[in-house]
This record gives structure tokens, C-alpha cells and sequence, in this order.
């Protein structure tokens, strides 16, 4: 009965579920599994199979699956209020959550502004900053400027900011038209260059655009440390010192998109902090909510926001979303501060991840290996010689061996929950070659 369940689940969701980043036609040969329910770091099926989920369920799980605490967070929020409308009204779990958000950053990005994922996270942050200089009457800054390689989402306004082919083409005449600029990727040095001289050579490129139209750019929106879509591309912290002094420099705003790389991900809170510096934007989503519910927000300076504070109507950031702050959401991302407090989860992190670098040393020095490489809570290394299909093929066969993970082209990498034991570290390294060694036979 329950192989039948779980293949009538499977059925079911391919006539009637449109998948998302999928070509649906895969699914004749790759295994569409069907999740019956999550504990810790582990999905189970509906035949009891198992996987590990090393990559966080596309980077939003922290703390595992059925998280206790976060549970009876959002079991108590749930029987005081599940929603109310953020325009005209307030609410504990989105003060208190803004309050230590702001605190976070030592105040200096106080005000923050909420919406649901980190697509639209990435356009308040761009309207603001047009909108921002708009009201200060400097009507020209209207572009902007992203790394070679980025991804910031795909809504109309991120992607425009994004530098995936795969993502962006099919929409090309739909899309504003963007600067792009030299990733600080630390993979590009040449012999004797170190990742320093790489944030360098990519600053220098930065430099002569704002040099030729800074007057006409609004902000530079970069992924700090790590740009995670195109391959797990790590840089220097030396660069984002570099973006802060230029983007003073020329009158031009910083916009950090932390989505992916915020909330512990590099091994600060904010990947910023590894740099000293602070953005005026900021966005974050995936993470802060533990992985529970949607949640994203963008953070910014005090002078932002007074660019907006005026009688006149035209000058607020008319921008809305019908969950605005959604209090279960907001109560969930509470539950995840308490737990990095209460468990000084970034200095465990720092122990975990030494640990699990240690484990992979053998892909990590393996012939077919190339550029391994770990900020934090993430590791990557690309795959030598690899097929067209090696992600697909990898996919398959790591749930074969109990593992979730899901290549980026040639790039393996692993970004798990940060509550894996020594034996689940150890079961997770020997896998990962496991699969890898067989993907590549095949």
C-alpha cells in the first residue's frame, strides 16, 4: 500500500504541479521524490527512505527540520495572531524582530522594510535607491551595477541585476539594461596573484565605470564573499572595503544581497562584518525564518529612510505586499535569533566547519578536483572534465546514497544545516566522494 501511495504522490504532482527551475521533461528519467514529512538534518519519503539535506533545502533550513523551539514559536504566535495588514497597523513579532535586526548592525542600518522572498527583497532595495535619489533631486541615477556572474532573483527588476545566461535570456526584451563589472572570483588568479589581487584588479574595473557615469548610477548590488548561483564564486573580504570607500567616494549606493550568504551562512551574521563595513542595503530572506515560512527584508541607513519622510505622498516608498511582515513568519525568525543567542551558534559553526573540512580532504586533494574552497558553512569544489549531464547524473546518484544535493553545473558544493553531528559530518564527507567518484566513472 505505501509503494503505491508513494508512487501515486508522484503521479499526482507531475500532472498537476509546475516545478520550479525545472525543465519538466527531466522527470521522465530523473526521480521526482515525494517528502512526507522532516526531522533534523533528514527528509524521509513515503517509504521510509532517507536524505540528508546538504544544501538546506536550497539554503533556507538552519536548524533542521521540526526545530522544537521554532515549533512552539510559531504554535504559540499561531493562537494570538496569524496576520494583520503592516500599512496602518503594527505588531509585536515585527517590532521586536526589526528592533534586534538593527541591533545587529550596531543601529546603523535601523529601519526594515518587509516582504516575502529574496527576489523582492532585491527590488525594494533598487526602488529605494532610485527612488531615494530621485528625492534628492538627482533625477539621472537611474542604473545599476552588478558583478559578472551574479544572481539576485528572478522577478523583472533582479533579474536585471543578474548575470545568468540560463536565467536572464529568455526575458532579455523585457529587462532594463544593467552595468556589468569584474567578479572579484578568486578562482581567476593568475600565477602569483593571491584572492587580494584579484578584489583589486576587480575594484580597479568598478572604478573606471564610476569614474565615466557615476552621475547616472544609482547602486552596485553585490553578493558579498561568496556569489552563490554562478558556482559558489568566493572573494577576497578585501573587496567589499574597496566597494564601501568607492561607493562614498562617487555618490553611489551599496546594496548587499545577504539572501543566500546572511544569517551565519559565511560565519558572521551578516557576511559584511568579515569586511568592517556596512551597506546601505542590505537584504536577507532563506535563513532568517530557520527555512519555515517566507520571509524577506531589506535593511537600510536612517538617511534613506528620511528621504522619504515628508508630507508629500509622492515622496514615501509606496511599495506593498499583502503579508507585509506576516507575524508567524516574523515570530519564526525570533525563534532563529533566540537559537543563534542561546547557542552561540557561530563560534559551534566555527567547530563544525573545521571538522567537515577535514573530512573532505580527499575530494579536496582528488585528481579530478579542482579549486576546493569553504567560507564558513559553504564548500565547493569543481568537478574536472565533466559531462554536460554531470549535475543531473550527481543529483541522481547522491539519493542513491541518502544525500540531497543538487550540483551547479560543474560545482559541488554543500551548505547544510548547521546542527550535524560527528557522525552525520563524517557519513556526509564520505558520501559526497562516494557519489562524486561514481558520477564521474559514469
Amino acid at each position: 500500500m505505501e509503494l503505491n501511495n508513494q508512487s501515486e504522490w508522484v503521479t499526482r504532482s507531475l500532472r498537476s504541479v509546475w516545478h520550479p527551475c525545472t525543465q519538466m521533461q527531466h522527470h521522465e528519467t530523473v526521480p521526482l521524490i515525494p517528502v512526507k514529512r522532516g526531522q533534523g538534518a533528514w527528509l524521509y519519503d513515503h517509504e521510509g527512505r532517507r536524505y540528508l539535506d546538504a544544501i538546506s533545502s536550497w539554503w533556507v533550513n538552519l536548524f533542521g527540520h521540526a526545530n522544537p523551539r521554532i515549533n512552539a514559536a510559531l504554535k504559540d504566535q499561531l493562537d494570538t495572531l496569524e496576520h494583520a495588514m503592516l500599512a496602518g497597523f503594527t505588531h509585536e513579532p515585527v517590532i521586536e524582530l526589526s528592533e534586534k535586526l538593527s541591533a545587529l548592525t550596531g543601529g546603523v542600518l535601523g529601519h526594515s522594510f518587509y516582504a516575502s522572498d529574496g527576489a523582492s527583497a532585491v527590488e525594494i532595495a533598487l526602488k529605494m535607491s532610485f527612488h531615494s535619489w530621485r528625492n534628492h533631486g538627482k533625477t539621472d541615477k537611474q542604473e545599476f551595477v552588478c558583478l559578472k556572474g551574479s544572481y539576485h532573483g528572478e522577478t523583472i527588476g533582479a533579474l536585471a541585476v543578474t548575470d545568468v545566461a540560463l536565467f536572464k535570456d529568455a526575458y532579455g526584451p523585457l529587462l532594463r539594461a544593467s552595468q556589468t563589472v569584474m567578479s572579484p572570483d578568486a578562482r581567476q588568479a593568475r600565477d602569483g596573484e593571491t584572492a587580494q589581487d584579484i578584489a583589486r584588479r576587480a575594484a580597479a574595473d568598478v572604478e573606471r565605470l564610476f569614474q565615466e557615469k557615476s552621475e547616472k548610477i544609482a547602486a552596485i548590488i553585490i553578493e558579498p564573499l561568496v556569489q552563490c548561483a554562478t558556482g559558489m564564486a568566493m572573494h577576497d573580504p578585501l573587496y567589499l572595503q574597496l566597494m564601501r570607500a568607492l561607493c562614498d567616494q562617487y555618490s553611489v549606493h551599496l546594496i548587499l544581497d545577504e539572501i543566500a550568504v546572511g544569517c551565519g551562512r559565511t560565519g558572521t551574521f551578516f557576511a559584511c562584518e568579515q569586511a568592517g563595513v556596512w551597506p546601505d542595503f542590505v537584504c536577507l530572506s532563506k535563513g532568517i525564518s530557520g527555512g519555515y515560512l517566507p520571509l524577506s527584508l531589506v535593511m537600510t541607513r536612517a538617511e534613506i529612510y528620511q528621504a522619504f519622510y515628508s508630507n508629500d505622498v509622492t515622496r514615501g516608498f509606496l511599495h506593498s505586499h499583502s503579508y507585509t511582515g506576516n507575524p508567524l513568519a516574523c515570530r519564526a525568525a525570533l525563534a532563529t535569533l533566540q537559537i543563534f543567542e542561546e547557542d552561540d551558534v557561530l563560534a559551534a559553526n566555527r567547530i563544525k566547519s573545521a571538522k567537515l573540512t577535514a573530512a573532505l580532504q580527499p575530494l579536496a586533494q582528488h585528481a579530478r578536483v579542482r579549486n576546493f574552497r569553504n567560507r564558513g558553512m559553504i564548500w565547493a569544489f569543481d568537478a574536472i572534465d565533466a559531462t554536460p549531464d554531470f549535475s543531473r547524473r550527481f543529483f541522481a546518484t547522491a539519493v542513491e546514497h541518502e544525500l540531497l544535493m543538487r550540483p551547479i553545473g560543474a560545482t559541488v558544493y554543500l551548505m547544510p544545516p548547521y546542527i550535524l553531528d560527528d557522525e552525520e559530518i563524517a557519513g556526509l564527507a564520505a558520501n559526497t566522494l562516494a557519489v562524486f567518484d561514481k558520477t564521474m566513472a559514469g
